[in-house]
C-alpha cells in the first residue's frame, strides 16, 4: 500500500473510490499493454499548460488511475508535499560497466502458464519502467522506458518498508533498540492500541495481530482511514477522524494473537518508523541519508511522501534513483560494505538472510511464495542461492542473490497492483538471469 494509491478518497463516496480501484484493477483483456500505455508517446503533463485530457492531478485522483499511472511513478514530487533524503556533498561512487548483450535473448518459462519469454520480453510484459543489474558490483544490463530516465526517481513503492527494516534492524544490531521489548516501551502513546502489548520483533516480522484490513475493495476497511489519516490535503469541516499518521496508529485495535501468524499490513512500518524517530531522534528520511544514503556515494537525493505534518510515509513513500537503490541492494550483498566502509554490521545481513519463522509466513497462504519466509521486512526465498527481496506494487523489487553476486533493482508501473500479476513472469525471469551470471567466468 502507498500514499499515493489511497488519499484521493479524502473527497469522494465509497462509489467513487471503488470505481478508481476498478480503473487499475480492470481485466487483462481491456488494458493497454506496455507500447500502448507508454506515458511518453501519451504525452501526460507536456505543455503550458498541458492540454486538459492530458493534465494529471493529485487532488482528484486522476494521478493514480492507469495509464496515467505510468507517468505518476516517476514524478510524484511533482503533485504532493515530500521531504528530502540527502546524498550528502560526497563525491559519486562509480558503477563500472559490463553490459551483456547476451542477457536480452536469455529464456526462461513463466510460473502460471509455462509460456517461453524471453528477458526482453519480459520487461514489457510486466510494464517495466527501468531496471539495472549488478554482477559482482559491474553493471551488466540497464534499460528505462517510458518518462524514467537514469537522472530521475521512481515511487519504490513497499520496497520501502525493506529499507526500513534494515534500519530497524541495524539499530538492534547496534543495540540501540531491544527486540523483545513491547512497542509502547518506546512509543507510550501506543499502549492503548494493539502494538502496546506487541514486540518490536513481532512488528519487524508482521507477526502482529491487528484490526486492519488492506482490502480496497470495501470502503469500509481500516486501509481508507490510514489513508485519510495521512493524506496531506485538507480534511473536510465534518471529518473527526485521526490527521496524521501517528494520530492513526493509537486508534488501531488488536485482533487475533500476536506472535501466531505472518500478516502483512503496512501500519506495522509506521510503527517501526516511530519507534526508530523515538530512538534516534531523527525521522525515517534523516536517519536514512545520515546512516546510509550519504554513505553509499549515492548519485541523487531521495525523497519521502509525508503527511500533514511531514511524517514520512514508513510504509511506502520512498522514491529514489534506479542506480541509488542498486546500491543500496549491493551493499546488504557485501554484508553491508560498500564505497570503501562498513556501512552496515555484517550481523544485519546475516539475520536477514536466515529469514524468519517459515510455518507463520505458510499461514498467509502466497501460492507462489511457498517455503519463503519474512524477517525484518525482507522476503526471503531459501532457495539453493539464498535470494532475499523487496516488494512493492505494482512491480518494484530489490532482488539479491548471494551465490550468483546478483542484484536486480526493477522499477515498473503495471496496471495490477498486488504482486500475484508479476510473480509468475518476474521470479523465473530473476532466476534464469542469476543461473546464467554463475556460469559467468
Amino acid at each position: 500500500m502507498i500514499l499515493a494509491a489511497l488519499s484521493s478518497h479524502i473527497h469522494k463516496s465509497a462509489t467513487a473510490l471503488l470505481a478508481i480501484l476498478a480503473a487499475s484493477t480492470t481485466c487483462a483483456a481491456e488494458i493497454p499493454d506496455a507500447t500502448a500505455s507508454d506515458p511518453a508517446k501519451l504525452g501526460w503533463m507536456v505543455g503550458s499548460p498541458p492540454p486538459a485530457n492530458r493534465i494529471i492531478r493529485f487532488e482528484d485522483g486522476s494521478y493514480f488511475k492507469f495509464p496515467a499511472l505510468r507517468w505518476s511513478v516517476s514524478n510524484f514530487r511533482q503533485l504532493m508535499p515530500t521531504i528530502n533524503v540527502s546524498r550528502g556533498l560526497g563525491s559519486v561512487t562509480a558503477l563500472p560497466e559490463a553490459l551483456d548483450k547476451h542477457i536480452d535473448a536469455l529464456e526462461f518459462k513463466t510460473l502460471d502458464s509455462k509460456q517461453s519469454l524471453t528477458w526482453e520480453q519480459s520487461l514489457a510484459a510486466t510494464y517495466t519502467d527501468g531496471i539495472v543489474v549488478l554482477h559482482r558490483g559491474n553493471v551488466v544490463y540497464e534499460h528505462y522506458f517510458g518518462v524514467l530516465k537514469p537522472d530521475g526517481q521512481h515511487a519504490a513503492m513497499s520496497v520501502t518498508k525493506s529499507v526500513i527494516g534494515t534500519l530497524g534492524a541495524t539499530l538492534v544490531a547496534e543495540g540501540r533498540i531491544d527486540p523483545d521489548k513491547r512497542v509502547a516501551d518506546y512509543v507510550p502513546e501506543l499502549t492503548s492500541s494493539a502494538f502496546g502489548e506487541a514486540t518490536v520483533r513481532q512488528v519487524l516480522d508482521m507477526t502482529t495481530g491487528l484490526k486492519y484490513s488492506e482490502d480496497y475493495a470495501d470502503p469500509n476497511a481500516e486501509v481508507w482511514a490510514h489513508a485519510n489519516a495521512g493524506s496531506p490535503l485538507p480534511k473536510p469541516k465534518d471529518y473527526q477522524g485521526p490527521r496524521s499518521y501517528y494520530e492513526f496508529l493509537q486508534t488501531v485495535q488488536l485482533q487475533g494473537q500476536h506472535g501466531t501468524a505472518f500478516a502483512y499490513k503496512t501500519i506495522n512500518t509506521d510503527v517501526l518508523g516511530w519507534v526508530i524517530a523515538r530512538v534516534t531522534g531523527q525521522n525515517v528520511a534523516q536517519f536514512l541519508s545520515e546512516r546510509i544514503w550519504n554513505r553509499l556515494g549515492a548519485e541523487q537525493d531521495a525523497y519521502f511522501t509525508v503527511d500533514s505534518i511531514g511524517t514520512p510515509f514508513a510504509g511506502g513513500g520512498l522514491n529514489s534513483g534506479l542506480r541509488d537503490l542498486a546500491r543500496f541492494g549491493e551493499m546488504l550483498r557485501n554484508d553491508g560494505q560498500f564505497n570503501g566502509q562498513q556501512i552496515l554490521p555484517k550481523a544485519v545481513i546475516d539475520d536477514i538472510r536466515h529469514g524468519g519463522d517459515k510455518a507463520a509466513f505458510a499461514k498467509a497462504g502466497y501460492g507462489l511464495l511457498q517455503g519463503w519466509s519474512y524477517r525484518n521486512m525482507w522476503w526471503i526465498s531459501h532457495n539453493p542461492d539464498g535470494a532475499f527481496m523487496a516488494r512493492g506494487v505494482h512491480g518494484q523489487s530489490i532482488y539479491v542473490d548471494p551465490k550468483a553476486e546478483m542484484v536486480i533493482v526493477r522499477y515498473a508501473s503495471h496496471p495490477v497492483a498486488g504482486n500475484a500479476a508479476n510473480d509468475p513472469v518476474t521470479l523465473p525471469a530473476f532466476d534464469a538471469l542469476a543461473q546464467y551470471l554463475i556460469k559467468q567466468p
